[in-house]
């Protein structure tokens, strides 16, 4: 995770870097006590207890050998028996990977190709047209402050309450010091905006954008995008990457970055 900072820009390249950044992240959330998180040479499989695909799921970054059969039956046999109830399967980034895609299929996964890819070269980031007035970004320092950032995030995110406890105890133990960083922002003394950069494979991956419903359309979102990446850039970072949600992807557009792939992954769920 740890990699020096990616300088080839080209399209090709940053495209692997979108997914390996992504799958760096998966692998560093199996640092977390709260993970099971378990691997071969050729299969990572993480189990967090957060009831969400993304984050629990299996990633093969190489081709199948004689065993890929009983691999994905006793992988999807693993989670039956933890109750969880849908999961992801990621592949590659080295195309040879894509060789697993009929094993899957014929166990019941489907594929799913509809998260944008996103890049940007960071000389070339757009700063929003306005900041709004009141907004203060920080990045957070304290365990306390991570509560509050968690708290946000899973209310701009519309998910349950219920998780913010568990989804807290997955990250904390992982410390607020590099590969992560999490911002907040404050409007009006109140944090209703979150955002996240990790490091890995070179780039700056932004995660976790979120502003809460009743902030919304204030251009909060813009301004916790801008935050992360500039800290990134001032490390000597080149490129940030992202995966876009269908709500966020104008903005990313405004702010400069470039659709370079869909985000293959393949799904399975128990119902």
């Amino acid at each position: 995770m740890n990699s020096p900072h990616l300088t080839d820009l080209s399209p090709t390249v940053l495209a692997a870097a979108i997914q390996s950044n992504l799958y760096d992240y998966f692998h560093w959330l199996g640092g977390s006590p709260k993970t099971d998180f378990y691997h071969t040479p050729i299969l990572y499989r993480w189990h967090t207890g957060i009831p969400h695909p993304w984050f629990n799921g299996v990633h093969t970054p190489y081709p199948p050998d004689s065993s890929a059969d009983r691999v994905i039956r006793d992988t999807l046999g693993y989670f039956r028996s933890n109750y969880v109830d849908a999961i992801t399967w990621w592949l590659g980034p080295d195309p040879s990977a894509r060789a697993w895609e009929n094993w899957l299929i014929a166990h019941g996964l489907v594929e799913d190709r509809h998260t944008p890819g996103m890049a940007l070269d960071l000389s070339r980031l757009r700063p929003p047209e306005r900041v709004p007035p009141g907004l203060t970004i920080h990045p957070v320092e304290t365990q306390t402050q991570l509560r509050d950032w968690v708290r946000a995030f899973i209310a701009g995110y519309e998910l349950p309450p219920a998780l913010e406890t568990p989804y807290y105890d997955l990250i904390a133990p992982l410390g607020l010091d590099t590969p992560v960083r999490y911002y907040a922002g404050y409007w009006n003394g109140q944090i209703v905006a979150t955002s996240t950069v990790f490091m890995g494979s070179g780039v700056a991956g932004l995660y976790n954008v979120s502003t809460l419903p009743a902030a919304r359309g204030q251009g909060l979102g813009a301004a916790l995008t801008l935050a992360p990446l500039r800290w990134a850039a001032q490390q000597g970072v080149r490129a940030a990457i992202l995966q876009s949600s269908f709500m966020g992807y104008g903005l990313y557009r405004r702010l400069g970055f470039e659709k370079l792939c869909d985000m293959t992954y393949y799904y399975w769920s128990l119902q």
